[in-house]
Parts: C-alpha cells; sequence; structure tokens
C-alpha cells in the first residue's frame, strides 16, 4: 500500500466505509447494527390480538445489510408498561419473502444470559447472547419469539411493509410452519447486530413516513433506504443501514411516534456501531400546524427557529458521539390532499431548506428536494415520482437513493 493510501487509511471517516482493501482483516472487529426499526406504542388498530400472544410464537422477517458469522438480536419492551416476557426464541436464514418457512440447518436457539427465557422490564431493550450464524449481506433472517402471554401494552413497529407470521404453540424451532396466521407489523425487535472489522460502520436513516416507506410493496424491500443499501453494495461501500423512519413522525411533537428530538438517542445514537445519520424530516410539523389551523405567521416563524434549534441540539448530541449527520431537504408536498398547504407553508419550506443547505450546521447535504420537485412547479414533486402529492411513488424512492451524497460519507470529520 503505497503511503498516500495508508494515509486515507488512517482517516476516520474513510475507515467508516470499509474503503481499506485487506486492511479490514487486521482490525478488532465490533458490534455493528445490520438491521433495525424505530419503536412506539402499537395503537389498538395494529395491535396483534391477545389470542397469538398466549401460548403463542410469532416470527418476523428482516432483511440485513451485513454479512457476518455472529451475530445478536436486540429485543424491546421500551414502551411496555409491565415486563415482557419472552419464554423462547430463535434465529434462522428465511426461505421465501412472504413465507414462514426457514433453513432447517440454520435454526439457531436465542439464550440470554443462557437462559431461553428472559423477562424484559418496562421501558428496557435487550440483547440475545451473541450466536454463529453464517449469512451474506442482504440475507433475509426470521426471528421466532415464543409467547405465555400478551403483553400490557404492545411495543413495535406497525410499518414493516413485511409479512410476519403467528402459529399456536411452542413453535421457534420449527423450520416449517403450515398455516401460519399473517400480519404486516413488527412486533418487540428492534436491532440485528453482526461482528465486524472496526472498518465497518453503520448509517441510520431517520425520518417520517417517506423513510419509513409508505407506498412501498409489501415483501419487496423497496423503500428508499433498501435502495440506497442495493446502491452502496454495487459500489462497494461496506455500511449497515438502519431504517429509523416512523409514519407520521415529527420532530418537534408527538405524532405517531414519539417526536424525534426525543428519539434521536435511542434509535440514532444508541445503534451499535453507528458513524453517520442522515435526518429527514418536518413536512409533518409544518403540514400539521396548518391542518390544525393553528399556522398564524407567529405560530410559523415559532416553528421554524424550534426546527432549526433542534436539528442544531441532535447534530452536538451526535457529534459528542463521533457521529455524523448529514441533512435532507424536505420534499414538497403543495399536491399533498392530506395537508393542503397554502404559498405560506411552502414558504416555510423554502426558507428550512435553504437553512439546511447553507447554516453549516451538517457535515453534510442530501438535496432530496433538488431531486424530486418539478422544475415547472417547484412546490410540486414531478409527475414521474409522485404517489400522492406528499410521499414519492416507488420510482421516486430510488431517486432518493441516487441523490444521497455518498461523498459525505467519505469527508466527515466527526466520524470515530
Amino acid at each position: 500500500m503505497r503511503a498516500s493510501q495508508q494515509m486515507l487509511c488512517a482517516s476516520m471517516a474513510v475507515l467508516a466505509l470499509g474503503l481499506c482493501g485487506t486492511a479490514a482483516a487486521a482490525q478488532p472487529l465490533h458490534w455493528v447494527t445490520s438491521w433495525g426499526s424505530a419503536q412506539m406504542v402499537v395503537e389498538p388498530q395494529n395491535e396483534l390480538p391477545a389470542a397469538a400472544w398466549k401460548e403463542g410464537s410469532l416470527r418476523q422477517i428482516v432483511h440485513t445489510t451485513l454479512g457476518g458469522k455472529m451475530l445478536r438480536v436486540r429485543v424491546s419492551n421500551v414502551h411496555g408498561t409491565t415486563p415482557l416476557v419472552i419464554d423462547g426464541a430463535s434465529i434462522a436464514r428465511a426461505l421465501k419473502l412472504g413465507t414462514p418457512d426457514v433453513e432447517p440447518s440454520s435454526l439457531r436457539q436465542l439464550t440470554f444470559g443462557g437462559s431461553t427465557s428472559v423477562a424484559v422490564p418496562p421501558g428496557a431493550e435487550y440483547y440475545s447472547d451473541s450466536v454463529s450464524l453464517e449469512h451474506a449481506a442482504g440475507a433475509d433472517l426470521a426471528v421466532t419469539l415464543y409467547f405465555k402471554d400478551a403483553p400490557a401494552r404492545q411495543t413495535g413497529h406497525p410499518g414493516s411493509r413485511t409479512t410476519s407470521f403467528t402459529l399456536p404453540g411452542r413453535q421457534e424451532m420449527a423450520a416449517s410452519w403450515p398455516e401460519a396466521g399473517k400480519v404486516t407489523r413488527w412486533y418487540a425487535i428492534t436491532d440485528i447486530e453482526v461482528q465486524a472489522p472496526r472498518n465497518i460502520g453503520a448509517l441510520v436513516t431517520v425520518g417520517d413516513s417517506i423513510t419509513d416507506g409508505y407506498g412501498a410493496t409489501t415483501d419487496a424491500n423497496n423503500r428508499w433506504p433498501d435502495f440506497l443499501a442495493a446502491r452502496m453494495a454495487k459500489e462497494g461501500v461496506k455500511m449497515g443501514i438502519v431504517n429509523a423512519g416512523i409514519g407520521g413522525g415529527r420532530m418537534l411533537l408527538d405524532g405517531l411516534g414519539p417526536n424525534l428530538a426525543s428519539r434521536f438517542e435511542r434509535d440514532v445514537l444508541g445503534r451499535s456501531g453507528v458513524t453517520h445519520a442522515l435526518v429527514f424530516i418536518g413536512v409533518n410539523d409544518m403540514g400539521g400546524l396548518h391542518r390544525a389551523g393553528k399556522d398564524t405567521l407567529e405560530a410559523r416563524q415559532q416553528m421554524l427557529e424550534d426546527l432549526k434549534q433542534a436539528h442544531r441540539q441532535i447534530v452536538e448530541r451526535a457529534h459528542v458521539r463521533g457521529v455524523c449527520v448529514i441533512g435532507a431537504t424536505v420534499t414538497p408536498y403543495a399536491g399533498s390532499d392530506y395537508y393542503k398547504p397554502g404559498p405560506d407553508n411552502e414558504a416555510d419550506r423554502v426558507a428550512l431548506n435553504q437553512w439546511i443547505r447553507t447554516s453549516g450546521v451538517f457535515d453534510g447535504v442530501a438535496d432530496f428536494d433538488a431531486a424530486l420537485r418539478d422544475p415547472a412547479a417547484p412546490d410540486h414533486l414531478r409527475k414521474d415520482v409522485d404517489n400522492d402529492g406528499l410521499h414519492p411513488s416507488i420510482a421516486g424512492y430510488q431517486q432518493l437513493a441516487n441523490a444521497f451524497p455518498l461523498a459525505s460519507l467519505r469527508q466527515c470529520k466527526a466520524a470515530k
């Protein structure tokens, strides 16, 4: 390796991208998040029926972004009000998305401190013991949990866009699940982590329903962070990609889930191996103010200042932990029938985006607004990338992934 290459590899920002070739073999191992989701209180219409919890098994499929040989699972009761008792758990390689069966030879019992059962206190999240299960980047893994009773309040992620399966009885070590029930939700699981060289880190994408994947196809993994993971793999950039979007999420106030300012520590900085975060949020703050009929000039001006302050605060918190933050501009939503924004709301969006681009607060900028706006009507999404005037189509999600500035990952100075 030439001297110039050695100097390049000494940069922590470059190490975080796994771009130093064979140097990776000499790096000690650490835990890196390969898949993750943001947790929220499950609303009544999205709850798993109590009958499915009682003496029942739940098999959930997740799409990883890093390969490995050793992994562990983090389970969550962060919004629970009583202990969440897991009476059995396993992990395996899934055979096919949309079906519950797994490769029999890949089934591994999960334990917690050597025990097959664990009681997760309310408000807590627990790691399983590490387990050997070789799998490639992009593998679909099945996490199966067995419960004797339903929790008093459910923690989960309703916007999974992935089929989960239920079956009566203790079935975590059964490879075949005939006649399993189906639900498109995730419950009580928040991370899959793998052991990887120190030069491999993770990027957490955090935001609202656009990041969560509204309009994405069930079991197709075609949210924009999925497309970004595919793009990075194609270009030889090895990183874990975590989707921490929550549908209806806001920066400043709770919506369908906790506000981003309050959950940033857990959902972003609390991920193992995180080196970078992308923050893409604000449309629900601005749109919600208008929809509620409270967007007076004074209220709008105060919201803009509050949004800027919240962004500054989370960037400061990230930098303390050596995590770089990329700010994303808010995409157009004038065509939204839900928010029906007016010229004042559009002026606020333009002002916030200009601040994101020019303030110097962020370590990089993903100009998603520029990627999707209609040149003839900049307050609208282009027709070829529009779903409903607010959310991009699947083609739009691909454009967001294409617009992500990979150079910002290399240039960032805050990464560990």
